[in-house]
C-alpha cells in the first residue's frame, strides 16, 4: 500500500518486541507511524529468549527475517535427575516448517533484525511522553520538551508499568509471584549436550532450565534457574554464585553449562505481573504487549503474545478510515477480543504454574511429584495444550494474512 496523504498517522510508545512489532505490521499498510522511544537506544531488557512457531511466522510475514534467527529446539519437562514428565509434541507439519517447535536465542538478537527491518524514520529515540488526551478528532501527545504533536491512533507498548493504560484505567497493583530467577548464556563446547532440545526440571522447590540457542553464526545455550524469593538471599550481588548453587541439584548438563557461563552475562529478576485486562482500548487508543498482558516467564511466551499482538493490531487497522471514530473503536475491538483469551489463559497459566512448583506447601511436594511422576496430569495441562494453543495462533495469523493480503490487492486496483 502506498503511504496516505489524508495525515492519519498512528503513534506508539515504547520500542520493545510489541511496539516494533507494531510498527512493523503498520508500516506495512496505508497509515504513517511513528515509534517513539524514551532510551537514546532500543535496548532489550535481559538476555535470553525462546519464541513459539506462531510469533516467528508473524515476523517473517511483517518483513523481519527470520532465517536462522535462532535455534529450533523440543521442549520437554523433566524431573531433577532427568526423568522425563512431559513432552511438547507439535505436527511434524509445524516442525518441519519452523525447523522445531520452540526457537531458542538471545533477546539482542531479536532487537537487531526487528530494527533492521523498520523504515526509516518511524523510530525516533530520546523522546519522552508525558501524558496525553484524546477526543473524537485524536489523540494529542505531550512531550517532555513541552512539544505536542496529534495523531490520529495510540498504542500503548510501555511495558509492565504503561502511562497509555495507567491514564486510561487508573492504576493498579502489580502481582508479585514472589519468585525470582537467575539467567545466562554460553558458547563455550560442553561435550556431551544434545542439541536441539529445551529442557525445564524441577526439584522440589527450584525449576532449572537449558536450551541450545543460535545467535550469529555461533552455537550455544542459555539456561536458568527459579526459586521463591524469602527476603535476605534477594539482595545479593554473587549472581553467578547463587545460581551455581541452585543449579547443583540438577543433572547434567546444567550444572557444567553454568559453570561454562562468563559471571557478567548472569542477570537476575523478580517476576510480577498483572492480573489480565478486561478491556485494552478506549476510544483511539490500545495495549499491546505487557502494557495490557505482562507475563511471567514461566508461560515463556511473554515477548511472542507481544509480537502477536503487534501484528494483529497492524493488520486489524489496514484499510480503516482512522478519522473515522466508531470506524477505529470497531477496529480496535476487533484487534482486542481475540487476543483476550489466549494472552489470559497463557498469563493465569504461568502464574499458576509458578504457585504449584514453589509455592505448595511442603507436606503436599511429595504428592505433587507422585502426580508429575506416575499420572499423565503434567502431560496433558502442558504437552498436549500447548500445541493446541500454537496450531490455534498459527490458524489464525492465516486467516488474517489472508484478509490483509485482500485488502491490499483491493487498494492497489
Amino acid at each position: 500500500m502506498s503511504k496516505s496523504s489524508s495525515g492519519q498517522r498512528v503513534a506508539i510508545i515504547g520500542a520493545g518486541p510489541a511496539g516494533m512489532a507494531a510498527a512493523l505490521s503498520l508500516s506495512q499498510t496505508e497509515h504513517e507511524v511513528v515509534l517513539f522511544e524514551r532510551y537514546k537506544e532500543a535496548r532489550p531488557a535481559g538476555n535470553i529468549l525462546n519464541l513459539w512457531p506462531p510469533p516467528i511466522k508473524a515476523l517473517g510475514l511483517m518483513g523481519v527475517d527470520t532465517k536462522e534467527l535462532g535455534a529450533p529446539c523440543q521442549s520437554e519437562f523433566r524431573r531433577a535427575d532427568g526423568k522425563v514428565r512431559a513432552v511438547i509434541h507439535l505436527p511434524q507439519a509445524v516442525i518441519d516448517e519452523y525447523r522445531g517447535g520452540f526457537i531458542g536465542m538471545l533477546r539482542p538478537q531479536l532487537y537487531r533484525r526487528m530494527l533492521a527491518a523498520l523504515p526509516d524514520g518511524v523510530l525516533r529515540l530520546n523522546q519522552q511522553i508525558d501524558s496525553f488526551d484524546q477526543d473524537e478528532t485524536g489523540v494529542t501527545l505531550r512531550l517532555s520538551d513541552g512539544s505536542t504533536e496529534k495523531f490520529d491512533v495510540l498504542v500503548g507498548a510501555d511495558g509492565i508499568d504503561s502511562l497509555v493504560r495507567k491514564t486510561l484505567w487508573g492504576d493498579s497493583p502489580k502481582r508479585d509471584h514472589k519468585l525470582h530467577i537467575f539467567g545466562g548464556f554460553t558458547f563455550q563446547d560442553v561435550p556431551g549436550i544434545e542439541r536441539g532440545r529445551c529442557v525445564v526440571s524441577h526439584t522440589k522447590t527450584v525449576q532449572g532450565s537449558w536450551t541450545s540457542i543460535r545467535d550469529g553464526d555461533r552455537n550455544g545455550y542459555q539456561w536458568w534457574v527459579l526459586e521463591a524469593t524469602h527476603g535476605e538471599e534477594d539482595s545479593g550481588d554473587d549472581l553467578y554464585g547463587r545460581a551455581a548453587k541452585l543449579g547443583s541439584e540438577f543433572a547434567f548438563p546444567l550444572p557444567e553449562l553454568i559453570a561454562a557461563t562468563d559471571p557478567a552475562d548472569v542477570q537476575r529478576w523478580d517476576i510480577r505481573d498483572r492480573v489480565p485486562m478486561k478491556q485494552w482500548s478506549q476510544g483511539r487508543v490500545t495495549l499491546v504487549g505487557d502494557a495490557a498482558h505482562s507475563t511471567s516467564p514461566y508461560a515463556a511466551y511473554g515477548a511472542g503474545m507481544a509480537i502477536e499482538d503487534g501484528y494483529f493490531l497492524g493488520r486489524r487497522l489496514a484499510g480503516v478510515d482512522l478519522s473515522d471514530q466508531a470506524a477505529v473503536e470497531a477496529a480496535l475491538k476487533a484487534y482486542e477480543e481475540p487476543r483476550k483469551p489466549h494472552t489470559k489463559l497463557q498469563s493465569n497459566l504461568a502464574f499458576n504454574l509458578g504457585r504449584v512448583f514453589h509455592h505448595a506447601p511442603a507436606p503436599l511436594r511429595p504428592l505433587r511429584d507422585l502426580v508429575f511422576d506416575h499420572t499423565g496430569m503434567l502431560q496433558k495441562v502442558i504437552g498436549d495444550a500447548t500445541p493446541g494453543e500454537i496450531i490455534a495462533q498459527l490458524d489464525e495469523i492465516d486467516h488474517t494474512e489472508t484478509a490483509f493480503r485482500g485488502e491490499v490487492a483491493s487498494s492497489a486496483a
